[in-house]
């Protein structure tokens, strides 16, 4: 029995040291991707450092750097997607929550959800041939016609540019967007409803005024995730957004992305300070990216804790 028990305790032991093994092991990994980007980029941080945000010239032949144009190119093409995801990803996720029927809402859901699945190259493709040529022709014109007093709508339309980026976008952090805020939806417990209801409101304006305030904390943690994917986004990007270190106060010209660009230059980068900018461009974004997933995180660890 005596021999039992230490064996047992041995195997506790073992067991409880491979846990936290491999908790640590991801954070090993967070730290070693910090250090090895911030040691790869320690020549740009020198050369040009805090100035290399808000600088506009990006010229790799003179080696003079500035990633304000590629800051500016995340940025709107984001928050493009994140406006058009968001609105058309909580309406559907209300839907699947308490208006589809049951046959209809398992199979839409996994129909969204499959969105997910689809390679990034695949969009790119999608918009590059069939999105681009919608836009310069018809939605593009259509927008100028309508809109064309403010500044977002005006300039030449290309059909690639930063409209096109965020709708690309757009379509790919949709499943995020209505999948979380679904599960969030169908979190809130069924007495609210019914209170609701039992004051003479209609469904809509139950969901309206009880659901969708009660669930606001996990929708905008569903946003927020939904933008760290928008902001890291890479190949379908590249492949739509004009690939011009400009800032443009029009949608329809082109730009660039922190991603891009080093999706782009990487290969071409023929000295150590271009390749120690790109690296920082990549520093940038691991920081940017961490910080919003880990709000996005602590966000929903709220909600679903008070749940």
């Amino acid at each position: 029995m005596r021999r039992r028990a230490d064996s047992a305790r041995r195997s506790d032991a073992f067991f409880l040291f491979c846990v936290y093994a491999a908790a640590a092991f991801f954070v090993v990994i967070v730290a070693a991707l910090f250090v090895m980007l911030t040691k790869g980029s320690w020549l740009s941080l020198q050369t040009f450092g805090l100035k290399f945000l808000w600088t506009s010239e990006w010229n790799p032949v003179n080696n003079t750097f500035g990633a304000l144009p590629l800051i500016f190119g995340t940025v709107v093409s984001s928050l493009i997607a994140i406006v058009l995801a968001g609105l058309v990803g909580i309406l559907a996720a209300t839907f699947l929550a308490d208006f589809a029927p049951r046959w209809m809402a398992r199979p839409l859901s996994f129909t969204i959800e499959l969105l997910a699945a689809v390679p990034s190259v695949v969009y790119g493709l999608w918009g590059l041939f069939v999105l681009a040529p919608l836009i310069r022709s018809y939605i593009g014109p259509a927008l100028q016609k309508t809109l064309g007093f403010l500044p977002l709508f005006q300039g030449p339309i290309y059909g690639v540019g930063l409209l096109t980026a965020g709708i690309i976008l757009a379509i790919m952090i949709l499943p995020t967007v209505t999948a979380i805020s679904r599960d969030v939806i169908a979190a809130i417990p069924e007495d609210q409803r019914e209170a609701g209801m039992s004051l003479g409101a209609t469904k809509w304006e139950t969901i309206r005024s009880v659901v969708l305030p009660a669930a606001r904390t996990g929708i905008f943690g569903a946003l927020i995730l939904a933008l760290g994917r928008a902001v890291g986004e890479t190949i379908a990007v590249t492949m739509v957004i004009g690939n011009r270190p400009v800032i443009s106060a029009s949608l329809f010209a082109p730009s660039y992305t922190l991603a891009s660009v080093i999706a782009n230059e990487f290969t071409e980068a023929t000295s150590d300070l271009y390749l120690s900018a790109l690296i920082e461009l990549g520093l940038l974004l691991f920081v940017v990216s961490f910080l919003i997933n880990a709000m996005a995180r602590l966000m929903m660890w709220t909600v679903f804790r008070d749940k």
